[in-house]
């Protein structure tokens, strides 16, 4: 029987696939690095889970070889071809050896094994034995891993264990359009433990002084936002995003004009913006 090498296949698909993406101008479609995310998730807790049989359509991803695959683990280099043959050859009833990889929710990154995975995927397997080594996180990874998602969640962690409101509000919901929202948010809940701690002249806790700020300062601004229906007004905006608005221009505001509410700071806010929408709109018609 004639051997056929399916490489060429696979890796002119992954060619075709790479000049659509050029032509409709979107962006490349990596495979996703299991280093990165672990950097970016912090995650240390592993435990071994020993040999088993997974699902092919369940690994997603790698943990060193995202330069060789494509998000589908097509070749993207024809430096690979002489050990995706060698395998091929050596394992035509895909027989493998175990792979071993990073089980993180129910989805897996190859550790060792990565042209395994791909002959399997490519000639429709539907599983493999593997070697599994679990991983161990609160935020939910699956076949459709986003990182832009992954950093806005870890930013959200991050703020929530850092500003003590995880302890002291852990139901606390803040939304922002942007991950650095986070990064400003806990400036300013560390600003306020600051001004709070010198007006009760003793040392306090960040949970105590998250919870003081999050009933006494964010609900209430939030509040406003809301009744003056900012959110209507500036499309695309968080209730985050707005907070943080709010308490710029609050800041903004000429004290000799007397001190501000961020309940006031909101209204001028909405009525600022009122005032430009119709703005737009008439010089939309040509009367502006």
């Amino acid at each position: 029987m004639t051997y056929s090498s399916s490489f060429t296949k696979a890796h002119r698909k992954e060619i075709y696939r790479r000049l659509a993406r050029v032509v409709r101008g979107s962006a490349p479609t990596p495979l996703p690095s299991f280093t990165d995310m672990r950097i970016r998730l912090q995650l240390f807790q592993q435990s071994y889970g020993g040999l088993q049989t997974i699902e092919v359509a369940d690994i997603v991803g790698t943990v060193d070889r995202s330069d060789d695959f494509d998000r589908d683990f097509l070749p993207r280099s024809p430096q690979t071809r002489e050990r995706w043959e060698r395998l091929e050859r050596a394992f035509p009833s895909l027989a493998f050896p175990p792979i071993s990889v990073y089980r993180v929710n129910d989805v897996y990154f190859v550790i060792d094994g990565n042209h395994r995975v791909a002959l399997a995927k490519q000639k429709g397997a539907e599983f493999i034995d593997a070697e599994v080594t679990e991983i161990h996180t609160d935020i939910e990874i699956n076949e459709d891993i986003d990182f832009e998602k992954i950093i806005y969640l870890e930013q959200a962690r991050h703020f929530m264990q850092q500003s003590g409101l995880e302890r002291s509000r852990p139901m606390a919901r803040i939304d922002f359009s942007r991950p650095q929202g986070f990064a400003e948010l806990l400036d300013v809940v560390k600003a306020h433990g600051y001004d709070l701690m010198i007006e009760q002249d003793k040392v306090m806790q960040p949970h105590e002084i998250a919870a003081d700020w999050y009933d006494r300062v964010y609900l209430p601004a939030v509040e406003s936002i809301r009744w003056e229906e900012l959110l209507k007004l500036e499309t695309g905006s968080t209730e985050g995003d707005l907070f943080l608005w709010v308490l710029q221009r609050r800041r903004e505001h000429d004290p000799q004009q007397g001190e501000q509410s961020l309940e006031d700071a909101a209204h001028n806010a909405a009525l600022d913006q009122e005032r430009r929408i119709r703005v737009r709109a008439l010089r939309a018609l040509g009367r502006g």
